[in-house]
């Protein structure tokens, strides 16, 4: 299953609890479920399906899930960080086979930037 790599990821320390930020391939209740069991706050919009199905259904439909947009706001930044990383080859390819020369190379790009 695609989510059994949800296991050994690290979630991100916001303010007082444990927040895990996604995309939309990651609203599915499964996944929700999962993150609901472990005690971490899921920021994960629906898909336009998903909003669909749930209205169409009415009251047995359930709330939407809680959904924070200024925290969401916040993996933008993420992800432009790392597409600008990306821009590094030895980085995009993983050019280095040995962690410690890898996050060396991090470190140096993220400084040239």
């Amino acid at each position: 299953m695609g989510y059994a790599l949800l296991g050994p990821a690290r979630a991100v320390r916001a303010r007082h609890r444990t927040v895990c930020w996604g995309d939309k391939a990651y609203s599915s209740r499964a996944i929700r479920h999962l993150l609901r069991r472990r005690g971490i706050a899921a920021t994960i919009p629906e898909r336009r399906d998903q909003v669909a199905n749930r209205r169409r259904r009415g009251r047995r439909g359930g709330r939407p899930p809680v959904f924070d947009t200024e925290i969401y706001r916040d993996r933008n930044v993420v992800e432009r960080c790392f597409a600008r990383l990306k821009q590094f080859r030895a980085i995009a390819t993983r050019f280095d086979k040995l962690a410690n020369r890898y996050r060396a190379g991090v470190v140096l790009a993220s400084l040239i930037l």
